[in-house]
């Protein structure tokens, strides 16, 4: 006897098989039991009748959420019976049950929205708010995307290469989270922001397009729509320009809302490159809302948002100095208006530092940033002034990017590359209002993982193993 999953059904009229899922609920009608059993694929109404002997009986005791096994019969419905479901046409006689394992009731709804429920409480029954047909559907969609990109990427010559997650803390950027050595006392590791010099460093190792669907930490300040952990579809690219990584993205994007979200249209295509200046000046933000309907949500409207600043001044705030920062990252190739000698280039950077440009562009999408990526900086001399003027000692950068500096020597070529907010990327196409809808385990808007009741304390003995004393 074969075990199928409930979708196989339709095709098995009149074939003895083995059913294994769970219970949706029980139906008494008279001396006939009906029960609604469900699978991963989908829901079949099962029959049993008082001639079934003890089967009959253990069906008696069945409640919602039980855990069985079945054995019947696949047959047809009474024509005026069917409905048109997937397992509409047809009903399961069944022959045996046996209850693999008991379960007490649901505490809350799943087959409702769910939005109306107290999100902490969601988030502390995750197991159980992912029971829910609308996050079965989130998470199938999830994956078919994953797939779509890597099926994208590979004809388009791509090799998917996994980074490290433990790796060193770097200064720029949102703040690290640290993990401490057992083995290397008093030395930590850091959690990647995102894995950018991993992935210039592959461009090296003469890689040339290189992928990866990869977890990105950031210990940021709670904030309803970030977590902080995160996955980017992130790429890196030799030989390639601004326009050509732009034309790549936005024809992989197109392809994904055809062949997935054939429902969906895309407001203009090619996607508008639109400078920084005046986005800032037409729209009050640089993730401008492009939708022609901003009611509909089958509209997408994407658009690249270039020329952005090199720099940006923070006053002096608590007890940071006044200083320059980088408005995307350190590695960012400047777009100098004119062929430079290296010495006006550097020049330049200190004096002229307010008008720099950067080789820098983000994707918008709907009101949100998507993704954003840079031509990168392969002189190390230029990349050691940038950090200086970011306020770090010649000492410090060479300490802290050696590895950076001597790969560079050993015949970089020129690349560049882009990360999609992939989360993001979900929420949006899913109609959904934040993307811990589509996360299968999110934190909460404050970093906290209510069913797993962390981050929580370490006991006495960890922390004497790891070196660490805690200061109360």
């Amino acid at each position: 006897m074969k075990e199928i999953y409930i979708k196989d059904t339709v095709n098995l009229i009149g074939k003895e098989v083995t059913l294994f899922g769970w219970v949706n609920n029980r139906r008494d009608h008279g001396k006939l039991i009906f029960i609604d059993f469900k699978d991963s694929t989908g829901l079949i109404q099962c029959v049993i009748t008082p001639h079934m002997g003890e089967s009959y009986e253990i069906a008696k005791t069945i409640k919602d959420e039980y855990v069985c096994k079945l054995k019947g019969l696949v047959k047809e419905r009474p024509e005026k019976m069917q409905t048109n479901t997937l397992t509409g046409k047809i009903e399961f006689g069944v022959i045996d049950i046996e209850i693999l394992k008991e379960a007490v009731l649901n505490p809350f709804d799943v087959y409702s929205d769910g939005k109306e429920l107290n999100e902490e409480l969601r988030l502390k029954k995750r197991y159980i708010d992912l029971k829910r047909p609308r996050l079965h559907n989130n998470l199938k969609q999830r994956f078919l995307i994953s797939n779509f990109f890597r099926n994208y990427l590979q004809k388009e010559n791509f090799i998917e290469i996994e980074t490290p997650y433990l790796t060193k803390t770097t200064p720029e950027g949102a703040r690290d989270f640290l993990v401490p050595s057992r083995i290397s006392k008093g030395a930590f590791y850091g959690l990647p922001q995102s894995p950018q010099q991993y992935k210039q460093l592959l461009m090296i190792s003469q890689l040339e397009k290189y992928f990866q669907l990869t977890r990105c930490f950031r210990d940021e300040d709670p904030r309803g729509d970030r977590q902080p952990e995160f996955t980017q579809l992130d790429m890196e690219i030799s030989f390639f320009s601004q326009d050509q990584i732009m034309n790549l993205i936005e024809n992989m994007l197109k392809e994904l809302v055809e062949t997935i979200y054939p429902e969906k249209t895309i407001t203009q295509f090619p996607f508008p490159r639109i400078d920084y200046t005046t986005s800032i000046k037409e729209y009050g933000t640089d993730k401008p809302d492009l939708r022609k309907d901003k009611n509909n949500p089958n509209e997408l409207a994407f658009a690249f948002i270039v020329d952005f600043p090199m720099f940006e001044w923070h006053e002096k705030q608590y007890n940071k100095e006044a200083h320059y920062t980088a408005v995307h990252n350190p590695f960012t190739k400047i777009n100098f208006e004119k062929d430079l000698t290296q010495d006006e280039k550097i020049d330049q950077i200190f004096n002229n530092t307010d008008n720099l440009k950067a080789m820098q562009y983000d994707l918008a999408l709907n009101g949100f940033e998507l993704g954003g990526g840079a031509i990168r900086e392969t002189n190390t001399s230029i990349l050691q002034k940038v950090f200086e003027k970011l306020g770090n000692s010649k000492e410090h950068f060479e300490n802290q990017f050696a590895h950076y500096i001597e790969a560079f020597s050993y015949g970089v070529p020129p690349h560049g590359g882009i990360a999609l907010g992939f989360d993001r990327l979900i929420m949006i196409l899913q109609n959904e209002p934040n993307i811990r809808e589509v996360i299968a385990f999110p934190k909460t808007g404050d970093n906290r993982d209510l069913m797993m009741d962390s981050p929580s304390q370490a006991s006495e003995d960890q922390l004497k193993e790891l070196n660490i004393k805690q200061i109360k």
